[in-house]
């Protein structure tokens, strides 16, 4: 018998622990600073609390303008990696071919490299195709990284599902949109919707891919970078972060309650 040492499991909580507050304090710091009533510094602890920066919040059409903006193009981006990444993920399921595993390396790495480099290749693809920078190129931009999660979840859930279905609605008559329709679709619905709704809380918070592909467009993460230069602007620029932190956390909840009892792959952020 292996003898557990006294206390081990308790360091092992208090380390993750330890992690979980670590990582999670400064998101509490932001949605105090929200309430502060201090508008030139962040001095601890704040000198009172008021919900003024929520009504100024509120009337600023600027900030409106950077929520539509972002909203859109989370949207759009959305959808294009549902369907991208679920054409990918059932060519790299049902085939196999040569370099198919450099094909899924290229894939996955959009994701897997840091967002600065991302950013700086599609630039420089927009710029040697001479694409001015606008809402789409911000849409393209999310999008290579949306894929990634959408074809994640999707790919984990065909691997958890049997051909045999696939098979025998084609032996029972059914066309491939039939099969599709009735077979393949409703078995990896879940994984869908749990890809798509990481995707958009990715997109919706996108920063530093953002920056290299927007050109003159202003999205909410951004409008919120600008802000924290402008000292009187920052309570404001922390309500409208408390605000992204809701948008977002949303959709990764419904994702993660979506896919929690299975073994499908959530994919992971920037």
């Amino acid at each position: 018998m292996r003898s557990e040492r006294p206390g081990g499991g308790w360091g092992l909580k208090g380390a993750a622990a330890f992690g979980v507050l670590f990582l999670n304090m400064p998101l509490a710091f932001i949605l105090l600073y929200a309430f502060t009533t201090d508008d030139r510094s962040f001095s601890f602890p704040p000198p009172g609390y008021t919900l003024q920066w929520f009504a100024v919040a509120w009337g600023r059409h600027d900030i409106w303008e950077a929520f539509a903006l972002s909203l859109q193009v989370a949207v759009l981006a959305t959808i294009g990696a549902i369907v991208l990444g679920t054409c990918a993920a059932a060519a790299m399921y049902r085939f196999r071919f040569f370099g198919k595993e450099s094909v899924t390396l290229l894939i996955l790495l959009p994701i897997a490299l840091p967002g600065i480099v991302t950013g700086i290749s599609l630039r420089s693809a927009f710029a040697l195709g001479d694409v001015p920078f606008s809402f789409f190129t911000i849409v393209l931009g999310h999008a290579t990284f949306c894929v990634v999660v959408v074809y994640n979840n999707v790919i984990a859930r065909f691997r958890r599902s049997s051909p045999a279905l696939i098979e025998a609605s084609m032996d029972l008559g059914a066309d491939s949109f039939q099969t599709f329709r009735h077979v393949v679709l409703p078995s990896i619905a879940t994984a869908l919707l749990a890809g798509g709704m990481l995707a958009f809380a990715l997109s919706f918070d996108e920063v530093i891919v953002t920056t290299f592909t927007a050109g003159q467009q202003s999205t909410l993460p951004i409008w919120i970078l600008k802000e924290l230069t402008r000292p009187r602007q920052r309570p404001v620029a922390n309500v409208v972060a408390v605000f992204v932190i809701v948008v977002t956390l949303g959709p990764i909840l419904l994702a993660y309650y979506l896919t929690r009892d299975t073994h499908d792959t959530a994919g992971s952020g920037k």
